[in-house]
């Protein structure tokens, strides 16, 4: 419109529009809208982050959080500020001449040098993060639980009393065996199914994350946990939780409360429903729950064994016969 009404004027032997002014213009409305953007979208939406994290690593990484906030946040302001303020103030103008300044060694290195030690020094403080959840050489005092995913369900597994979890083969999945597990290992056998992941407060889990169709995310928000599970590719994520169910509903004044894990991959079309709840108790409640739980090797997977191993006796007879002959 500005445009046509420029073209217009000019055909009319009238002075066009100056368009300096009006671009100038247009920046510094958008510097003071854009600021006010971002002052909305601190105030409202960082107002619905989660509270506190339930977990030792999840500190860590929320401060990590905060502090690359507050940096960027910072430069951000400068920089957005300087920009369009100086796109508005030193706007093309009749009475002054553009100083053409093409380069400067000390401005070059004071733009380089700092973001990158700034960077630096947030990259490090992750990678010692992140070494701790992946530290798979200190496996003292672990306890092991699996999480398998499937569509669309995450299927948990706890030890017995041997403290120990048993193989799983993806070739030995069926109606009965739907994960696979192996009761060759002699492991396998006191093995436990759970409905719900029950954690010990102030204990380090390790959770074997596993799937078994496609590519699944387990999403633990409470923890700041979250990992893919790819099939024929397991992974692991290992935390302490620091604040019981109980704890965290007395702080959010909430007695309905459940910590929750997800799904964070679109994996279906069930992926919005594929949750699970996970109760963090006291070690004295983690002990008699175990207790409570029933064995994976059910009655009815006792007999899918026994038959399995019939067979392969059976294979193996016909093979050494073959053999013979």
């Amino acid at each position: 419109i500005l445009k046509v009404y420029d073209l217009t004027a000019q055909l009319q032997g009238k002075k066009g529009i100056n368009w300096n002014n009006i671009m100038a213009t247009f920046f510094i409305v958008f510097l003071i809208v854009g600021l006010y953007g971002a002052y909305w979208s601190f105030t409202v939406q960082g107002s619905m982050s989660l509270p506190e994290a339930a977990s030792v690593h999840g500190v860590k990484i929320d401060e990590m959080f905060t502090v690359t906030c507050i940096i960027t946040g910072i430069v951000f302001f400068i920089t957005q500020i300087l920009l369009f303020s100086f796109a508005f103030v030193y706007r093309k103008s009749e009475k002054r001449k553009g100083y053409f300044y093409p380069h400067n060694n000390t401005i070059e290195k004071i733009w380089t040098i700092i973001p990158a030690v700034v960077l630096t020094i947030l990259v490090v403080f992750g990678f010692f993060t992140w070494r701790t959840v992946t530290n798979s050489a200190d496996k003292k005092g672990d306890i092991n639980i699996d999480i398998t995913g499937h569509q669309f369900a995450w299927e948990i597994r706890y030890p017995g009393k041997d403290g120990k979890l048993g193989k799983k083969d993806f070739h030995l999945i069926s109606a009965v065996n739907y994960l696979g597990v192996d009761f060759k290992d002699r492991n396998s056998f006191d093995d436990l199914k759970a409905d719900t992941m029950v954690l010990p407060v102030n204990k380090s889990i390790r959770l074997n994350i596993l799937a078994e169709d496609v590519i699944h995310s387990v999403y633990m928000p409470y923890f700041r946990l979250q990992l893919n599970a790819v099939p024929g590719l397991p992974t692991y994520f290992k935390f302490v939780p620091t604040i019981t169910t109980e704890e965290m509903r007395a702080k959010l004044d909430n007695p309905n409360f459940e910590y929750l894990v997800y799904c964070a991959k679109i994996c279906g079309g069930g992926h919005y429903n594929m949750k699970r709840i996970i109760r963090v108790v006291t070690d004295a409640e983690y002990q008699q729950w175990l207790t409570q739980q029933k064995p994976y090797l059910s009655d009815a997977m006792k007999k899918e064994v026994k038959l399995v191993g019939v067979a392969q006796q059976s294979n193996n007879a016909k093979n050494r016969l073959a053999l013979n002959n």
